[in-house]
């Protein structure tokens, strides 16, 4: 019998069990004790405050069930049993009473298997009784705010079911019998069923904390677990005629049936830059299986490590791998392997960071047998391949210049992992600091410095930024810039934590960082050893040989790593990949052991994604030199390229002018770090001068362009590291040329902050492509310095909005060379509008702004045509006398979201060739956005196709086109226009004498229009071409265009495909004028 002094006396261990899992944890509790009747409603709302500590809530909720007596202890103690133990709750009622009279009491007495099941589809119930008007949208808003996770939305929307006499709860009965059932074990053996508990468990207590540096805080990855910015990867050419932004996902949207590459392959593709968070995402991935809260449909997940793959010699199989490096079963191994081989659809394997597995993949060497032993690399890449459990689902994890082209044959979905966004990175903060007002005053402080802000996109900064906020609050204004200033940052707080209390005061000086050197060394070397032998974990042989002992393993530098063979001592780590690089950097800067010339192979790297010849050919010419092997030479010639870019950037800013003092009073001989200095200076020059000779001359008559190589970025950012002008003047003194183009080069925030540091030194204005990255509206901030050498600006498919675009014109007036601005597929709204409009007013220059596939309504359109009425000299390069539209002769509109490339290409050639003599065009784009009412006022080439302008917008536009004189090409495809619309814009025909070609496919024109259309064709000399595909046109609309042919030699062309004609009607049709084409 259990009684209440037993409670009392076990209460301290109680409070300590409720505390130490997450706030989820906590709630899971609750759940248990409101459907077995412990809590009554009012108990359980005095247990659900915001902003309470935990320790506080755990306290309270054991007074309030003491008070019950000894049946209310016992069930609190099943209760965190049952949450401890992360045991599935009991299986829902095969049907609920479909009248119910207690609804609300049905939805309690069933709350732990009901919020489980509801934690995958909360979103979608939400939307749904927003809909039916169950909750009001502020109610809604409250549920999905942020700081809130899915099991959590689930909670707050049963009790606001058991509040609200709506009929909400009876709602919610129904919605949730009609959710899918989770997918029964295919077994009945009790050895599987015990396996699979097993490895549940193991699987939660790794994902289940995220360790910190000294082990002494473990952080609860449920309560700081952020959302990246998570997309499917997709290449240019990919969509359809309107191009969307890449879709964005959640997490538990991993497995999407969205953006398949390959139907038949089983990998899913995770790529992310160093410290955009992949790691952690398949930690949070983990957790949500092994608690049931998510990717159910998976019987097995086991989770691998690359880094700790590789460092297994011996062959090894599928059972092998399974049982012996990851989780062995006790009982009936042999039973629980032939479940693995009969459903393999219900296993996932994750293997996370391939960029750190030093063989490169190949797909030459099949091996099909899961019993047969063979070496750790063909095992992985014929379990990526489906050689190996085919129908298993696979989770890769690698920064994106580790994946070849033969990898990605073998991918189903590829996901890009961006980072976190600015509010992302603010929750983030919230999270981790719930102290009053420290997260505001860090908030603050990011936002007043824009540099740090910018870097704290990549979570690992975010985090820094995070462990080291007390020292940021004590620089008093000065906040780190650069990448190497963060890192002598987070070294000063490790070495200061483990310094006397009164060395804080002091911070990074030479007297803490030269009572550390030799530590620092130890660690460096070490670091460098690991890069040159592609090695990211250390045994302790390892680590004495570097002569790294357990004191500066106590730094906290080097972490525990999660061992692959069970049994064995854990190896160690560095806390992340970059700062093995940093320490490698340190190394380098200095060690007496580092010859000022070996450096040159540090920016002599090959850039990712070369041969495997050229790593060969590499490693003989090493051999032939002379390198003595464990030497810093031969260990840069064997380190991957994409870590040797990050020692090469921290290289450069430890060699800066600002920290190179801070060097010199640790250096035994300045000399050697001023030799160094030089030779870093010169090897960066010479890799850029290098580069820039690489560029294909200019075309004859053609402005020059260039699609930067892969080791232009690390570069610049080696450039910007270094912060001297001088030798950023320097590095572009010689470059000539007219469009720079970085698409799909993993811009962000930090890289345009380098770009912009470089690119402000040119002497020629430069068109500055990029689209497909990351910039975002803290990266367009960062790129302000360099706007007014930037005669254009492209920037599509890159989470810009308006924030970011009102900073931009704010400058953009400014600048006198800007001249085009392309903002396809960003997140635009009507709240940008004014800026843009003044933009038009005050820029008499300007010639093509681009901004489709956002959100701009009705109302931004009205905004933007009060910029275009005050601006009379707008123009677009491009000879009247050729008109755009025939870029596209006959191939229909799914050419036409390249027009504006050609448009740009043809219209610079022509005006360098005959001195832009002749009238011009301004090319307005505003394509897929709800704009109705457009007003025109000046001289330009219009797009809209894509949009709803209807009959509305046809009408505006056809009284401001009536007398205009240059516009050549309209198209109005797909924009819901009907004969309404039709009508005005035959009477703008009969008027108009200059349009040449009209397009208005994909519409609702019908008999009626066209008749209208014929009649204004009638008067009309001008028009070219007619475009009148799907349109629901019949042989009587046919007859009315006849008629009017017959009067009309200007037309060449009437396009009527789509419509509905018979084969017959078709045949006659075509015969009795060649112009229609049918």
């Amino acid at each position: 019998m259990y009684t209440q002094d037993a409670f009392q006396a076990q209460r301290s261990q109680l409070v300590e069990l409720l505390v130490s899992g997450s706030l989820e944890g906590f709630e899971s509790v609750l759940d248990w004790l409101l459907s077995w009747e412990v809590l009554s409603w009012e108990d359980y709302e005095g247990l659900s405050l915001l902003g309470q500590p935990v320790s506080h809530l755990a306290r309270r909720l054991l007074d309030t069930v003491w008070n019950k007596g000894a049946w209310g202890c016992e069930l609190l103690t099943a209760a965190v049993r049952e949450t401890q133990a992360d045991r599935q709750p009991p299986e829902l009622p095969a049907c609920w009473e479909p009248h119910s009279p207690h609804p609300a009491r049905d939805l309690q007495s069933h709350r732990p298997a009901i919020v489980r099941r509801l934690h995958g589809h909360v979103e979608g119930v939400l939307d749904l009784t927003q809909a039916r008007g169950f909750i009001s949208r502020y109610e809604c808003d409250e549920i999905r705010r942020p700081i809130f996770t899915s099991s959590q939305r689930a909670r707050r929307l049963l009790d606001l079911a058991t509040v609200k006499a709506n009929g909400l709860a009876a709602f919610l009965l129904q919605c949730v019998q009609e959710l899918p059932v989770p997918l029964a074990l295919p077994f009945e053996d009790a050895a599987c069923k015990r396996y699979l508990s097993k490895l549940r468990t193991m699987v939660s207590a790794q994902s289940r904390f995220l360790s910190t540096y000294d082990g002494t805080e473990s952080l609860c990855l449920e309560e700081i677990y952020t959302e990246n910015v998570l997309e499917i990867r997709t290449e240019a050419g990919m969509a359809g005629p309107l191009q969307q932004s890449p879709a964005t996902l959640g997490l538990e949207e991993l497995f999407s049936t969205r953006g398949h590459l390959n139907e038949d392959a089983d990998t899913v593709l995770v790529v992310g830059e160093a410290g955009s968070g992949k790691s952690t995402l398949l930690q949070q991935l983990h957790l949500l299986w092994a608690s049931g809260r998510a990717f159910q449909e998976f019987i097995f997940v086991f989770p691998f490590s690359c880094r700790q793959l590789q460092c297994l010699a011996k062959p090894l199989s599928v059972w092998t791998l399974l049982f012996e490096h990851c989780c062995w079963p006790d009982l009936g191994q042999q039973d629980v392997f032939q479940v693995l081989l009969d459903h393999p659809e219900r296993i996932l394997l994750t293997f996370d960071g391939f960029d750190e597995f030093r063989f490169r993949f190949t797909d030459r060497d099949r091996h099909c047998c899961p019993t047969a032993p063979t070496s750790v690399q063909s095992l992985l890449f014929n379990l990526l391949q489906g050689n190996l459990l085919k129908n298993a689902r696979k989770v890769l994890t690698s920064r994106p210049d580790a994946v070849s082209a033969s990898l990605r044959k073998h991918v189903r979905t590829e996901l890009n992992l961006k980072g976190f966004s600015e509010e992302g990175i603010e929750l983030y903060l919230r999270k981790r600091h719930r102290e009053p007002g420290v997260a505001e005053r860090l908030i603050c402080c990011l936002r007043a410095t824009s540099a740090l802000h910018s870097l704290c996109h990549l979570p690992v900064f975010s985090w820094m930024v995070s462990k080291c906020h007390r020292e940021l609050f004590l620089q008093g204004g000065v906040s780190p810039k650069t990448t190497t200033d963060m890192y002598l940052l987070i070294l000063q707080h490790f070495l200061l934590h483990a310094s006397p209390p009164d060395s804080a005061a002091h911070g990074l000086g030479a007297g803490l960082l030269r009572g550390s050197l030799l530590t620092l060394l130890h660690l460096g070397r070490l670091a460098l050893w690991g890069l040159g032998m592609c090695c990211y974990v250390f045994s302790p042989r390892q680590l004495q040989a570097a002569h790294v002992d357990s004191e500066e393993v106590s730094l906290g530098f080097l972490v525990h790593a999660k061992t692959v063979v069970p049994g064995s001592t854990a190896p160690l780590e560095f806390l992340h990949i970059t700062f093995q690089c940093f320490f490698a950097a340190f190394y380098l800067a200095l060690s007496a052991d580092t010859p000022p010339s070996s450096l040159r192979h540090l920016f002599n790297c090959h850039g990712p994604g070369c041969s495997p010849l050229t790593g060969v050919l590499s490693k003989l010419r090493m051999r032939d030199s002379g390198c003595k092997e464990g030497s810093v030479a031969a260990l840069l010639q064997g380190a991957e390229p994409h870590n040797l870019q990050i020692t090469a950037a921290f290289l450069a800013g430890l060699l800066s002018q600002e920290h190179r003092g801070l060097l010199a009073e640790c250096q035994v001989s300045e000399k050697a770090l001023l030799w160094r200095q030089a030779c870093t200076r010169r090897c960066l020059a010479r890799s850029l001068r290098k580069h820039f000779r690489s560029i294909p001359p200019a075309v004859p008559g053609e402005a020059k362009s260039v699609h930067a190589m892969p080791s232009f970025i690390w570069l610049i950012r080696s450039l910007y590291e270094m912060q001297e002008e001088r030798l950023a003047q320097e590095a572009v003194r010689r470059l000539d040329v007219g469009h720079l183009k970085l698409t799909f080069c993993s811009v962000g925030p930090a890289e345009c902050a380098a770009l912009a540091f470089v690119l402000r030194h040119l002497r020629q204005p430069v068109a500055l492509q990029l689209d497909h990255n990351s910039v975002g509206d803290m990266g367009v901030e960062q790129l302000l310095p360099c706007l007014r050498v930037c005669k254009a600006l492209y920037l599509r498919d890159n989470n810009v909005s308006d924030r970011g675009i009102c900073k931009l014109t704010e400058h953009a007036v400014r600048c006198e060379q800007l001249q085009k601005l392309a903002l396809f597929n960003n997140k635009l709204t009507d709240g940008c509008a004014h800026s843009m409009a003044k933009l038009l007013a005050c820029k008499q220059n300007f010639l093509a702004l681009r901004l489709g596939n956002n959100h701009i309504t009705a109302a931004g359109a009205e905004v933007l045509a009060q910029g275009l009425r005050a601006n009379a000299s707008l123009q677009f390069l491009g000879q009247a006398s050729c008109p755009p539209a025939r870029f596209e002769p006959r191939v229909g509109p799914r050419c036409w979201r390249h027009q504006h490339l050609f448009q740009d290409a043809l219209g610079a050639a022509q005006s360098l060739g005959k001195g832009g003599h002749g009238p011009t065009e301004f090319l307005l784009e505003i394509t897929s956005c709800t704009s109705g009412d457009v007003y025109l006022s000046t001289r330009y080439l219009l797009r809209l196709w894509g949009n709803q302008v209807g009959d509305r917008g046809a009408q505006a536009l056809a009284e401001a086109l009536g007398d205009h004189r240059s516009l050549r090409w309209l198209s109005l495809v797909g924009n819901d226009i009907g004969s309404v619309g039709a009508q005005a814009l035959a009477l703008m025909l009969e008027k108009n004498m200059a349009l040449e070609e009209l397009c208005l496919e994909e519409n609702h024109v019908q008999d009626e229009g066209v008749c209208c259309l014929a009649k204004g064709l009638e008067k009309n000399s001008s028009l070219k071409v007619l475009k009148l595909s799907n349109n629901c046109i019949t042989s009587l609309g046919a007859e009315a265009l006849l008629q009017a042919l017959e009067k009309n030699d200007t037309i060449l062309e009437v396009w009527l495909r789509g419509n509905t004609f018979s084969p017959e009607e078709t045949e006659k049709l075509s015969h009795r004028d060649t112009r229609l084409l049918l």
